[in-house]
């Protein structure tokens, strides 16, 4: 019998740590480890709180801030995943904190009580209104 047919597949009691961009896969966070090491690298991961590269090793009870879009989540490690897995699995890999999620409901309720941008402007852009645009459009191309 060769040493392959012996061994057997690590299990997650087994392991200790994983890296951070694959932890961000398997928890679905990210839909590839691409675009978890790219989130990575654009400092929009945080670990124990400090900025996180991709090899970043994470271990169970570290906390971590993932920024996505425009919300802000502080997660806590639970399990590491050896592999990706259907979302109901993958949630059991960590526990959002409850400051977190209180955050997260806020911003949520203060972004539905609020306007949309469309609805505060009546009819035509003014000549004033369409020179404020061109100048907010031309400051963030420069």
């Amino acid at each position: 019998m060769s040493a392959k047919a012996r061994s057997t597949p690590a299990t997650s009691a087994a392991v200790a740590s994983q890296r951070l961009d694959k932890w961000l896969w398997a928890a679905r966070w990210c839909k590839t480890r691409a675009l978890a090491a790219s989130q990575c690298e654009l400092g929009r991961v945080w670990v124990n709180g400090a900025p996180a590269k991709p090899a970043k090793e994470v271990r169970i009870g570290d906390v971590l801030v993932i920024q996505q879009e425009r919300e802000r989540r502080e997660v806590e490690v639970l399990q590491v995943g050896l592999q990706r897995q259907s979302a109901p699995l993958a949630q059991a890999l960590y526990r959002e904190t409850e400051a977190s999620r209180l955050q997260r409901e806020r911003q949520a309720e203060l972004r539905r009580l609020s306007p949309e941008p469309e609805a505060v402007r009546q009819g035509r852009p003014s000549k004033l209104d369409r020179r404020e645009l061109q100048r907010m459009l031309d400051s963030h191309l420069d």
